[in-house]
């Protein structure tokens, strides 16, 4: 920067005084003739040109995006200068990471951004979510203190916790339409649409998931048994509910991170309350994950054709990529039309590359939205090489 301050120099003052008045307009004239020769060169070169759709949060520097934010939001999202200056692999300066689409919502960004430094923070975990489904993923950090539960005590110890239902005043419930958790193991008893309805009584289906094969279903020990004993240590299990695949593989001694949005009732806390890793994260985000690190991935009923077909064949590839040679791909229950199996599915199984180790169809009888609907458990391995 100093260089360039330098060089940009005007005159000196004497230096000034010396020039005649025709000096002053032939140098301006020649500022003005480099400056349309600038601007006529940068459309002409432009990526943006040849593009006239392309998103103008590409076209904007990042001051201009964040012009009219508050101060605390432009402290989330804007640049830091390094406290030791230039470095080799970051530069001089920092910032922090969040979803590009959270400039696209800025009135429900400055929302989440309005609070006291150092107090406590809103209530805002419904339309905090809306963001991350907006694409604002990750969320900015801020800095206020979460609300705390009353009368919190000590967890379960495990592995008593693992089949165990939270107290009460384990969580915060002003989100939620339950306020406690006997509301949640219960509503499965009521009309009403609800995300895993009945995934928090743990006594009833729960207490039996993934220990037998089904038609539809694989046995846990079934698909562990594919690969050598104990080289199934590590996985995740995407959009995992209350956490009971991650339950069921901790008995086993291998542990699972469950991914899971909070729709409607605490899913994370629930989770995490049985002593289990739980990761608050949309379908949508990348997969914190190295590549070629995984042992197993596992979704149940999250990943099916709800989802955009090209969006679909991203987050496949990005499973392939998290799993190590070998490693597992359980796709359990994954929902579509007869007709879209074989014509768009298998064709998109085949093009990301894996190995088909098991594979079951069977009709969708439950909420199917087509005549046709069917259900594909299967399990599938990256190739060794």
């Amino acid at each position: 920067m100093e260089t360039y301050k330098k060089s940009a120099d005007y005159a000196s003052p004497k230096k000034q005084r010396d020039q005649k008045p025709g000096t002053k307009k032939v140098v301006l004239l020649l500022v003005v003739s480099n400056l349309v020769t600038i601007f006529v060169f940068f459309k002409l070169t432009s990526p943006h040109r040849s593009n006239p759709d392309c998103p103008c949060l590409l076209k904007a520097t990042r001051d201009d995006l964040l012009s009219d934010l508050s101060s605390e939001a432009k402290l989330a999202l804007g640049l830091h200068k390094l406290p030791f200056g230039d470095t080799p692999k970051i530069g001089s300066e920092i910032a922090f990471s969040y979803g590009a689409a959270c400039l696209k919502h800025k009135e429900q960004l400055e929302r989440f951004m309005s609070y006291e430094v150092a107090g406590v923070c809103p209530i805002d975990e419904v339309s905090a979510q809306e963001l991350m489904l907006h694409g604002c993923e990750p969320l900015p950090r801020r800095r206020c203190h979460p609300k705390s539960p009353k009368n919190y005590v000590e967890p379960t110890p495990l592995p008593k916790s693992l089949w165990s239902t939270p107290p009460d005043t384990s969580i915060v419930w002003d989100s939620y339409p339950c306020k406690n958790y006997t509301c949640l193991a219960e509503r499965w008893r009521y009309p009403g649409s609800f995300d895993c309805k009945d995934c928090f009584d743990l006594g009833r289906r729960e207490s039996t998931r993934w220990l037998i094969e089904k038609p539809i279903d694989y046995g846990m020990d079934q698909v562990l048994a594919l690969k050598p004993k104990g080289s199934i240590r590590i996985g995740i299990d995407i959009g995992g509910g209350s956490g009971t695949f991650a339950a069921r593989m901790m008995e086993r001694n291998v542990t699972i991170i469950t991914t899971s949005m909070n729709f409607d009732a605490p899913f994370n806390s629930f989770i995490s309350s049985r002593g289990l890793l739980s990761m608050h994260l949309t379908i949508s985000q990348r997969l914190p994950f190295f590549e070629n690190t995984l042992d197993i991935v596992h979704s149940m009923h999250v990943l099916s054709n709800w989802i955009p077909n090209i969006m679909f064949e991203f987050i496949l590839f990005d499973i392939y990529r998290i799993l190590r040679p070998g490693g597992l791909f359980w796709l359990d229950h994954f929902f579509c039309a007869g007709t879209q199996l074989n014509g768009t599915y298998v064709p998109m199984f085949k093009q990301v590359g894996f190995n088909v180790l098991g594979w079951k169809v069977g009709k969708k009888s439950d909420n199917a939205i087509f005549k046709d609907d069917v259900y594909l458990t299967a399990v599938f391995e990256k190739p060794m090489t």
